[in-house]
C-alpha cells in the first residue's frame, strides 16, 4: 500500500432521546494482511480454524516465528455515565489511511478498520451531583491505533496536525453560560515507533513525540525506518466545566512524508 497516511479523529454525538442508562462500549478490530500460505483475514472468530488450530493463533505464530505477514489491531474505550442518563451519547471516531509512494503504513484491509467508535463519552448526570460537578466528563476518553508495518525508505518526517486547536468541537451548541459550560473537548496525540535521527546511519531506538491538548501540530524528521507504529489519542476528563449537549467532531491528519 503506497500513500501518505491520514487519520481522521471524529468523535461524538450527545443527542437527547429519552431517559436511558448508557452501557459501556468498546470497538476491536483485528486484521491480517495474509502471506504466501494464507489469504488476508479480517476479525477471525473462534470458529475460524486452520487444520484444527484457531486461525488467529496460527497467523500470530506465522508473524512471530516465521516472520511472514503482518497484523493490524485497533481498540477504543470510554467511561460510562455515573448515573442514569437523560441524553443519548454516541461517539464516532473515524480513521482513514493511505500510503505514499515512498512511505508505507498498513492500515487494515477495509475501511471498517479505520472507523473506531468511542462508545459513550460519559458525563456526570446524577441528580445528587454537586452543582460544580454536574455534566462534567465522567472520565478520560482514549483511543489507540497500532500497525505492525510502517516506515519510509529515505529521510522523512512524521507529521501530526489537528484541524482545530480546541480539539473536538460542537459546531452547533446553542446558547450556554461560558462560565459553567464549554463546547469543545481538547485531546492530545502521541506517535511512537522505532527509528533513527535525520541522516543517521545507526541502530534504531524508540522515537516519539506528542501534540498536547494545547497544541495544534507537531513533527519529527528522521532517517529511513521500518517498525511497528502506535498513534494514541487522549482526551482528559474536563473537570472545571460541563459539556454542552451536541455533536463533537475533530480531525487529525498523520502524515509520513519523504524528504
Amino acid at each position: 500500500m503506497k500513500t501518505a497516511l491520514y487519520i481522521a479523529a471524529a468523535a461524538a454525538a450527545l443527542v437527547a432521546t429519552g431517559a436511558q442508562a448508557q452501557t459501556h462500549q468498546t470497538t476491536n478490530q483485528r486484521h491480517y494482511s495474509g502471506n504466501v500460505y494464507h489469504a488476508p483475514a479480517t476479525n477471525p472468530g473462534p470458529n475460524d480454524t486452520y487444520f484444527g488450530q484457531n486461525l488467529a493463533d496460527h497467523l500470530d505464530a506465522d508473524i512471530t516465528f516465521l516472520q511472514i505477514g503482518t497484523r493490524y489491531t485497533a481498540t477504543s474505550i470510554a467511561a460510562d455515565d455515573t448515573e442514569l442518563a437523560t441524553p443519548t451519547v454516541a461517539n464516532t471516531f473515524t480513521l482513514t489511511g493511505t500510503v505514499s509512494r515512498d512511505c508505507s503504513f498498513y492500515a487494515g484491509n477495509t475501511a471498517a478498520a479505520r472507523t473506531i467508535d468511542f462508545g459513550t463519552i460519559g458525563v456526570r448526570t446524577g441528580n445528587n451531583e454537586n452543582v460544580n460537578a454536574a455534566f462534567e466528563m465522567a472520565g478520560p476518553a482514549n483511543a489507540t491505533v497500532q500497525t505492525l508495518t510502517a516506515g519510509c525508505n529515505t529521510n522523512n518526517a512524521v507529521e501530526v496536525a489537528k484541524n482545530d486547536i480546541r480539539g473536538m468541537v460542537n459546531a452547533n451548541p446553542g446558547g450556554y453560560d461560558t462560565d459553567e459550560f464549554q463546547a469543545n473537548i481538547p485531546y492530545s496525540v502521541t506517535a511512537s515507533w522505532t527509528g533513527v535521527g535525520l541522516n543517521a546511519v545507526t541502530t534504531g531506538t524508540p522515537q516519539s513525540f506528542t501534540v498536547p491538548t494545547t497544541g495544534n501540530a507537531g513533527s519529527l524528521q528522521q532517517g529511513a525506518w521500518r517498525s511497528a507504529m502506535e498513534i494514541a489519542f487522549n482526551a482528559p476528563a474536563i473537570t472545571d466545566r460541563g459539556l454542552v449537549a451536541g455533536s463533537y467532531t475533530g480531525t487529525t491528519t498523520v502524515t509520513l512524508r519523504a524528504l
